[in-house]
């Protein structure tokens, strides 16, 4: 490069401008212990990003401005690492001392230099890979904690493991599950002066949604709070579990009444209180899981930090029957409205609303729809749906508005204090709720009770429905949409907001894009080839600004291959940009080769493979795709060769592949089904192999 090249000349004003101005956004890091202190004033602290959401209110909003509107043109790929997995990619990255903390699928972690992309270490839990069974919903991870020295893991298996920061090291580990059982991890823990709070997830599955906090130094577990009533035969572990109770009818203790904590956990150190949004009642169904609101699933509660009691509650979908769960992103905020200040949680739900509480008394304050909704039609004034009667009827099946994979799902949001609007990706789908007939409970599988198999009077109805995706900046004061970009695909990744005027966000399709905060105007865009679920972070280190993201596209649409899912699947990457970078990846583009036509042969007739649809939608869909058709993650049965179809039994029952994340349904399925299911994937095979060259 010559060195008076104009390139050259824009970094030495970049370099100039940070040496003169940290307010500037361009502040070195400093090496401090990541205690109490560091945690309520990572406000203030525009290099490190300590935690989830970067501060205890997780906003995601970065006080950097190296990267602005201006500058934002020059941003370049500086390093990237290739995680070695397809499966999904969706945690946070954080960043202290110039180390970038991140986790990938599977629980692993790794410890990299933030300048470099050098691998300093990394910790594999060794989560038992047929453990994956019992994850609804891939097995992705969403980050770490840090604190004092040690970095915290929930691990897919259930364990909180404490690692030394330095070394990777295992300092303590504490199973916060019942072993072997249907729960699992995915969501990251979080600190509350001294204590890490972790969740579970398995609302899915017959399990009784808790929280935990564990002493940070020993590992010792300090208090549980239930999100849902246990038998009650047994007595109530609170005052809050009894009133619980009356709002659940039937025995529902026996199916364990879901309402897992699977994800969002916040601390507000002002009130010393917890937030956490609880899942799905188990079944979904309110015909099997037994009439009423069914507390507190779905619910939004406030728990004292101290000892877990619980102070507020509010319940987003009362007597959910479409897994609308209300775990979505809770962020803390001051807003000005209707003239008055107001200490505020806010949630872009599942369902469809976008909900304003006051976060010290969880009186209801406003909600209003950010996507279509059909299962409501509004909310009353005092925070009740108003329920659409014909969303609820299960007579034959349903067409609902959003989708079970919600109007917002798990994917981070941000708000700018600027410009006053939060930052969301929005989902515009719908999903075909029927009841499987004859059901009854498994306890060895899921126990949703939904008919997976379904094709009847409103599949033409449903295919009908719109599908699409934007990013919308909300305004929540007002409850009102200030601007939204339509995107290519319709799922898309968690959103970061900066003092630069700028929102960044990842698409399904590979694309990393900044926009402009104020309107939306497209000012950058990367290519990643693969596509991006997770949220982008940004830090500084000796005064550079970076910017971070997991690429990997992953999770139960992707797995299922359903339309919304579909992006572009490829081996997971965590990738940093800086002003001025010029690093390349290879060229990825996945490869579909046609299907083969099967030389395999099984005896069977057309009653039978139906009924081997039927069984394949239930049992195998969730990971290997409707109509036997992968997404990517994981195999395409109708690829399998003679050799492998020959042991089928052995894979389906017997668990010949459980290393490699395919679980025994020995409890699940008979020796009669699987060969069903087996004709059914066969009969797939040609179809597809008769169908185009692709076979798709």
């Amino acid at each position: 490069m010559h060195p008076d090249s104009p390139h050259k000349k824009f970094l030495a004003m970049v370099a100039a401008a940070c040496f003169f101005s940290v307010l500037a956004g361009c502040g070195g890091s400093r090496s401090r212990e990541v205690d109490d202190a560091a945690l309520r004033g990572a406000d203030t602290d525009s290099a490190d990003w300590l935690t989830y959401g970067r501060t205890y209110s997780e906003q995601r909003f970065s006080p950097l401005k190296q990267i602005d509107e201006q500058s934002v043109g020059h941003l370049g790929l500086v390093w990237s690492y290739d995680l070695g997995t397809k499966r999904g990619e969706e945690s946070t990255p954080l960043m202290k001392d110039g180390v970038l903390y991140a986790t990938s699928a599977w629980s692993i972690v790794y410890a990299m230099d933030a300048r470099t992309g050098k691998l300093l270490w990394k910790y594999d839990p060794r989560v038992a890979k047929d453990h994956a069974k019992f994850v609804c919903c891939d097995v992705v991870n969403r980050g770490v904690a840090i604190y004092k020295g040690r970095v915290y893991l929930g691990a897919l298996d259930g364990r909180l493991i404490a690692l030394d920061a330095k070394t990777g090291s295992v300092a303590w580990q504490a199973q916060t599950t019942p072993e072997n059982s249907p729960y699992a991890i995915t969501g990251a823990p979080r600190i509350a002066r001294g204590r890490v709070l972790i969740g579970n997830a398995g609302s899915e599955y017959a399990v009784r949604g808790y929280i935990s906090a564990y002493d940070a130094d020993s590992g010792k577990l300090l208090w549980r709070t239930y999100t849902v009533p246990g038998d009650p035969s047994k007595g109530f572990e609170s005052d809050a579990m009894k009133r619980a109770a009356a709002s659940w009818s039937g025995e529902w203790w026996k199916m364990g009444g879901g309402g897992s904590p699977w994800d969002t956990i916040v601390y507000d150190p002002e009130l010393d209180m917890v937030y956490l949004g609880t899942g799905n009642g188990a079944p979904w169904y309110d015909k099997i899981r037994g009439k009423g609101d069914n507390l507190y699933a779905a619910s939004i509660i406030a728990l004292k930090a101290e000892d877990g009691e619980q102070v507020w509650h509010y319940q987003t979908t009362p007597g959910d029957n479409w897994d609308y769960d209300a775990t979505q992103p809770l962020m803390l905020a001051n807003l000005g409205i209707d003239g008055q200040p107001r200490r505020v949680i806010m949630q872009a739900n599942k369902n469809g609303f976008f909900y304003v509480l006051d976060r010290a008394t969880g009186k209801f304050i406003s909600a209003h729809a950010f996507t279509d909704v059909n299962w409501a039609t509004g909310i009353d004034p005092n925070g009740r749906p108003i329920e659409n009667p014909a969303a609820r009827d299960l007579q034959d099946a349903s067409v609902v508005e959003p989708a079970t994979d919600g109007g917002h799902s798990w994917n981070p949001i941000s708000f700018n204090p600027a410009t006053g609007f939060v930052y969301l990706g929005v989902l515009q789908a719908s999903s075909i709720h029927a009841l499987a007939p004859n059901w009854k409970p498994d306890l060895n599988d899921q126990t949703t009770g939904a008919d997976r198999a379904y094709r009847g009077p409103a599949t033409e109805q449903f295919r009908n429905m719109k599908l699409g995706g934007r990013l919308v900046a909300w305004d929540p004061a007002k409850q009102a949409e200030a601007w939204h970009v339509d995107l290519e695909n319709p799922k898309s990744g968690g959103t970061l907001t900066t003092a630069g005027n700028l929102v960044f966000q990842g698409q399904g399709n590979g694309k990393l894009t900044a926009y402009r905060a104020t309107d939306g105007k497209k000012l950058w865009e990367f290519d990643a080839g693969v596509g991006i679920a997770a949220p982008p972070m940004t830090f500084s280190v000796d005064g550079t600004q970076y910017l971070a993201v997991l690429a990997g596209w992953g999770g139960p649409m992707v797995l299922a291959n359903r339309p919304a899912g579909k992006g572009n699947v490829g081996s997971g990457m965590l990738l940093t940009f800086t002003l001025g970078g010029t690093a390349t990846l290879p060229p990825y583009q996945r490869q579909t080769e046609p299907v083969p036509m099967p030389t395999y042969h099984v005896v069977t007739s057309p009653i039978e493979i139906e009924h081997g649809r039927v069984l394949f939608a239930t049992f195998c869909s969730r990971c290997h795709g409707n109509d036997v058709v992968s997404g990517g993650s994981v195999p395409d049965l109708r690829y399998l060769d003679p050799e492998t179809h020959k042991m089928f039994e052995q894979i389906v029952r017997g668990g010949l592949r459980r290393e490699f994340g395919m679980p025994s349904f020995a409890d699940d399925l008979t020796s009669a089904q699987v060969h069903v299911i087996q004709a059914y994937v066969l009969d797939r095979a040609r179809e597809s192999a008769q169908a185009s060259p692709t076979g798709q």
